[in-house]
Parts: C-alpha cells; sequence; structure tokens
C-alpha cells in the first residue's frame, strides 16, 4: 500500500476488495456485523495477525484461532436459522438474524425481557457452545421475536433440538 494507517478500526466500513479480511462474522461481504466488544476481539486478533510473519508460529496459531471463532459464529447462526426456519419463518431467518450497526430495539420495555430469555437460552439449551460469551447480536434477535410474538416457542423448540446436556 501507499500509505499505512495505523488506526485498528480505520476499517470497518472497508470496501468489498478488502472485505474478505474485515469479515467479522461467517461469510465474505457480511455487512451485518456490529462493533460490539466480541466483533472487536476477532478484529484485533487479525489486525495482529496481518503484522506477523506468514511463516511463524505465532502466526499459524492466531489463524487457527480466527478460522475456530469464525466457525464457531457460523456454526451459532445456524442453529439459530434451523430454529427459525422450524417455527415458519423460512423468508424471514436470514432478515431476523441481520443485525446492523443502525439496528435497534424495537420496545425498550422489552430490553429486560430480551436479556431474561436470552441467558435462559445460554443457561438452559445448546443454542450456544459452552464457551460462548453472549453476543449482543442475538439480544436484537430475540427482541425481534418478542415483538413477533415468537420468543417464548423460539426457547421451547430450542429446548427440544438443543437440549442441554449434564456435565460430566
Amino acid at each position: 500500500p501507499l500509505c499505512s494507517n495505523n488506526n485498528p478500526y480505520a476499517s470497518f466500513g472497508a470496501t468489498l476488495a478488502r472485505d474478505e479480511e474485515q469479515n467479522l462474522w461467517s461469510t465474505p461481504h457480511d455487512v451485518t456485523h456490529t462493533e460490539a466488544d466480541d466483533d472487536r476481539v476477532l478484529y484485533n486478533m487479525i489486525v495482529v495477525r496481518n503484522q506477523l510473519d506468514k511463516d511463524s508460529e505465532e502466526w499459524q496459531k492466531l489463524n487457527y484461532d480466527i478460522y475456530t471463532l469464525r466457525q464457531t459464529r457460523k456454526e451459532v447462526r445456524s442453529r439459530w436459522k434451523h430454529i427459525l426456519e422450524d417455527l415458519g419463518f423460512q423468508k424471514e431467518a436470514d432478515s431476523l438474524l441481520s443485525v446492523t450497526k443502525l439496528s435497534i430495539i424495537s420496545d425498550s420495555q422489552n430490553m429486560g425481557k430480551a436479556r431474561d430469555i436470552l441467558l435462559k437460552l445460554s443457561e438452559e439449551t445448546n443454542i450456544f457452545p459452552t464457551s460462548w460469551e453472549l453476543s449482543e447480536r442475538y439480544l436484537f434477535v430475540v427482541d425481534r421475536l418478542i415483538a413477533l410474538d415468537a420468543a417464548d416457542e423460539f426457547f421451547r423448540m430450542a429446548s427440544l433440538v438443543y437440549p442441554k446436556r449434564p456435565s460430566r
């Protein structure tokens, strides 16, 4: 490059040419990512990796961690989409899961209920991996489900499809 930008957050909203590297979710050209804490962690991992020599052990480890995190996110999104489709939201599943920087909570009174349901999903189902930190992205999705009067049914379905397995 002719000029270097050392600001690690400068590339949010990057051009499509750099989208593959800036993608914070699972697929190229995904413009639905937010600038939540979990996104910044992944982004910072990408920045650090790109500053390392590709032949180094550190680069390989970071590259593996980035790949693993992206795959985990992709798997979680797939689980949510599967349940949404089972509930009859085949055409709406992708838009219900789409969260951007412009997304808003539909009703501030739903925030507490959305947090409770999201926490209940993480504690009582396996829709999220055990090491998963709750993502703000899914708070918006639960809020949408509350507005559609489908949140309780979503939880019921998640409990059936992804039941919590006892720890061994």
